[in-house]
């Protein structure tokens, strides 16, 4: 008899080693809406649009709302640029009506929240990337920043406030969307290792970024997944 009860315990603290093990590889993968949304963001930016079409399925099929997928593709005009998100938008309305031609109905999800906040834009924007990178914006202008002083304020008062601020999408899917852009359009490493670091910053994990990678390897290329891979090589190693 006592061995085996033994044995029945031996099974069971095996059991739920494995579920534990499980739970936290699935806490550090990337989840079927959050590859969607870095597949739609990539392939937008590349500007591919008959291969938008069915990332575009994908991502509906998978669960993100309509609004969702709309708000990913207005975030990243501030990164790719108005053509590429205005062409995704037009490709995404065409994709809509292909599904409601079949009787499939799609959630179109929640809408941005009304603004509450009564400090200027400025103020907002400022606060949104001191909460995103942990650092107080209380040091001098450098850089860009003090060579053209008016992009610096276009970037906390649209980038941080206007579009950031939207609650759509969560601060780490908007970030999704960000590196995956940068990644795709190439040669911005600079802006691509800020956003990186900012994904660590949100909540995303190394694995996830590892994961990342891999999605931008198949949805756009096996340049851009080693230009993106080695930026994040440096950051993860520059952590230890």
């Amino acid at each position: 008899m006592n061995k085996l009860l033994r044995l029945i315990l031996l099974v069971m603290t095996g059991i739920l080693t494995y579920t534990a093990n499980a739970q936290v590889d699935t806490d550090q993968s990337l989840n079927i809406k959050q590859q969607a949304i870095i597949n739609i963001s990539a392939v937008t930016a590349k500007g591919d649009l008959l291969k938008l079409k069915g990332e575009l399925n994908r991502g509906l099929d998978a669960g993100l709302t309509v609004n969702q997928i709309k708000e990913a593709i207005m975030h990243l005009y501030a990164y790719a640029g108005f053509p590429r998100s205005l062409r995704g938008l037009q490709t995404f309305m065409i994709v809509l009506d292909e599904r409601k031609a079949k009787n499939i109905q799609d959630e179109i999800g929640i809408d941005a929240s009304l603004i509450s906040d009564e400090r200027s834009k400025y103020e907002r924007g400022k606060a949104i990337l001191e909460e995103l990178t942990g650092v107080p914006e209380t040091y001098p202008k450098t850089g860009y920043a003090a060579f053209a002083p008016t992009i610096e304020i276009f970037l906390k008062e649209h980038l941080f406030a206007d579009i950031f601020e939207r609650d759509v999408l969560t601060y780490e899917e908007r970030e999704l969307v960000t590196v995956s852009v940068l990644s795709s359009i190439g040669g911005v490493e600079p802006m691509l290792r800020s956003h990186l670091n900012l994904c660590l910053n949100v909540g995303l994990t190394p694995n996830q970024l590892q994961q990342f990678v891999g999605v931008i390897k198949s949805s756009v290329g096996k340049k851009e997944a080693k230009a993106a891979q080695k930026v994040l090589d440096e950051i993860l190693n520059s952590r230890k």
